[in-house]
Order: structure tokens, then C-alpha cells, then sequence
């Protein structure tokens, strides 16, 4: 419910002209900041002379950072994000002084009301607990980041379908994605044409739309989770790649995406190099290039090996890049030893 608190203020021209309106600053509980609103943009000629103000709360803070973020940055604020609007008013101004003694009278309830009942913490908690429950049912396998904008007409979409079908006959393994449209729809079909399980980690917000709701259009319900936040979502894809022991077939598969893509990919490659990933057990991680899609991205990685940002031959080590399915294939093949005689996925690629 939105609190009103109405603040009249000199708007005159001589008052707005002065230098302490323009350097006052007002002490919240916590010492954080607040600065006065800039509210008149008219003319001074068009513009009433005594003019009122009114703050509202406008929405919950969920992170007490936000406050302190906005007045980093000087953005007008009362607690929380505030709107305003002015209008006319006929009876005379309130003096500045005593406006600022009510912004801090009025905010305090609510900043203590806010800020000593904050949950997300624990519910970070819990909803990563739930993740790594849906993978100990379901089975490390291999997980697929991938974009969510590409259409099911693009050539990358068909070559994901047959790679995800591949490499789950293959690995023989559960397949886990972000449970998005996208890539990571055609590496979740693929895997169900193979016949084999199924998992993933939804959120309502996939190539930059927000989700209506949060059940998935064809995965049977207990197959995954749709989570409120990204971090346990992460916690979730990282540990369903992740070897528990050496009968573990998983891989990290990173195909042609943007920056969630990417933000995910080197997040797990950075574990990877720092030997925080969670296993004792080697995992692979494979840059699907398909039609020179990451070309720009390697040569700006070997650039950096250039300017010595990253060691000589660091990135060779932790991923195996692609051209194509079958190059993936025979790396994870080899990667695990299979034996000659069961890759059938030789019979059955297209010419890509």
C-alpha cells in the first residue's frame, strides 16, 4: 500500500534560485543519503509560485543495496524509489527545515518496517536446495546454454536437436537446460527423441520477456523448477554437469547464444580454471562454433593471451571448440573412452 506523505515546499524562482536547496542533504537511518528532488522543469514564467509537492512509495525494496546504489548516484529518492508530481496550491509554503524533519520522520517506520524482516536470503537458500534435489533424482548429465531468441526456421535450431539427441544416446544421460525457448528447446527435443530423460531449471524471464506463466508447454511437471532467482538457477545447471564419480557422463555444452549465454559459459569456466567446480573428476566443455558463430569471441580471447591478460594456451585447456556435431561427438567420445563399435552417432549426423 502506497504511503502518501504530502511536502510543501518554496518553489518560487528565488527559492529554487538559492544555494541551499541546491546543497542540502537530509540523514536516513542506516546514514544513507537523501537529496532533494528536482521537480520544476515550466518556465519561470509559466510556472505558480507556491507549488506542492507529493512523495509516494512506489514499490517494495527487496535489496537494501538499491538504496544505497541510487544515492551513489544521486538519484532522487525518499527510501525507496519515489515518484512525484506537483501541483498548485493557495495557502503559503512550508519551511524547508521542517519539510526534511517529516521525509525523516515519515521514512524511518517504514525503512525499519522493510529492512529487519528481509527473507531472500534464506528463500536464496531453499530454492537452491530445491535444485540440487531435482538434479540428485534426475542425473547429472549434460547441460546445453544456449540463446532463447533463435527460431525453430534457423539452422542452428536443427543442429541442436540432432546434437542433443546424440549426445544423449551417446553419454546415455539425463539432458539439462534452462528449460527456455530457443536452443534450449532444440536440445530438450532432441533429448526426448533419443528416448532418454529430461531436466532443467525455468525462469520467467527468457531472451528478455518476461514469462506469464511458470509451467513449460510439454515437459511433465516434476522435471523441473522454475526458479525466482538467476543465482540458484546457476547453483542448479552448475551442479547437474558436475561428476559425482567416474561413471558420470556429463559435459557443459555452450551453443551459439548472447550475454546470458555467455555470462553462464564463462562463470563455469572460470570454476573450471580454478578448480572450484566441485569435482575431483575432469568435465569437458564444449564452444559449439556452428557457421563461425564465436569466431569474433576467439579472437578477442587470444588477443588477451597476446597482452598477457590470460596465460598462453590457459583457454585451450578448459574448452573444446566445435565447427560442428560431429567434431563434438567424437570429442565426448573420446573424452570417455567409448568404444568404437558404439558411436553410432557416425550413421546417423547430417553433413553439417
Amino acid at each position: 500500500m502506497r504511503s502518501l506523505i504530502p511536502l510543501h515546499l518554496d518553489l518560487s524562482p528565488s527559492a529554487l534560485a538559492s544555494e541551499q536547496w541546491h546543497l542540502l542533504r537530509c540523514s536516513l537511518p542506516g546514514q544513507y543519503l537523501l537529496k532533494p528532488m528536482q521537480v520544476v522543469s515550466m518556465p519561470s514564467k509559466s510556472r505558480p509560485e507556491n507549488l506542492k509537492l507529493y512523495y509516494f512509495r512506489d514499490r517494495h525494496i527487496s535489496n537494501p543495496r538499491d538504496i544505497q546504489n541510487n544515492c551513489r548516484c544521486r538519484r532522487p529518492m525518499l527510501a525507496m524509489d519515489p515518484t512525484a508530481f506537483v501541483q498548485q496550491r493557495s495557502d503559503g509554503p512550508m519551511p524547508l527545515q521542517s519539510c526534511l524533519w517529516q521525509i525523516h520522520s515519515s521514512t524511518k517506520e517504514a525503512y525499519n518496517d522493510e529492512f529487519q524482516t528481509r527473507s531472500s536470503g534464506n528463500e536464496v537458500r531453499d530454492e537452491i536446495l530445491k535444485c540440487y534435489e531435482l538434479v540428485e533424482r534426475l542425473g547429472r548429465g549434460a547441460v546445453y546454454l544456449g540463446s532463447a531468441r533463435v527460431e525453430p526456421d534457423h539452422a542452428h535450431f536443427a543442429q541442436a536437436i540432432e546434437l542433443g539427441r546424440e549426445v544423449a544416446l551417446l553419454l546415455n544421460c539425463t539432458s539439462w537446460t534452462g528449460v527456455g525457448p530457443g536452443l534450449m528447446d532444440a536440445a530438450l527435443k532432441g533429448a526426448l527423441q533419443a528416448g532418454k530423460p529430461v531436466g532443467g531449471f525455468k525462469i520467467n524471464n527468457e531472451g528478455g520477456k518476461w514469462m506469464n506463466s511458470f509451467r513449460h508447454p510439454y515437459l511433465v511437471a516434476g522435471t523441473y523448477l522454475t526458479c525466482r532467482f538467476f543465482s540458484a538457477r546457476k547453483h542448479g545447471l552448475v551442479d547437474a554437469g558436475v561428476r559425482s564419480s567416474l561413471c558420470d557422463h556429463t559435459a557443459f555444452i555452450a551453443l551459439p547464444g548472447g550475454i546470458g549465454t555467455l555470462d553462464e559459459a564463462f562463470e563455469i569456466l572460470t570454476l573450471i580454471q580454478l578448480d572450484r567446480i566441485g569435482s575431483k573428476y575432469p568435465v569437458p566443455f564444449l564452444l559449439m562454433n556452428y557457421d563461425g558463430y564465436y569466431n569474433h569471441l576467439i579472437s578477442f580471447l587470444q588477443t588477451c593471451e597476446v597482452r598477457g591478460t590470460i596465460s598462453d594456451g590457459e583457454i585451450d585447456l578448459l574448452w573444446r571448440v566445435c565447427r560442428n556435431n560431429s567434431e563434438a561427438l567424437e570429442y565426448l567420445a573420446d573424452f570417455y573412452g567409448i568404444n568404437e563399435n558404439e558411436r553410432n552417432f557416425r550413421e546417423t549426423l547430417q553433413k553439417i
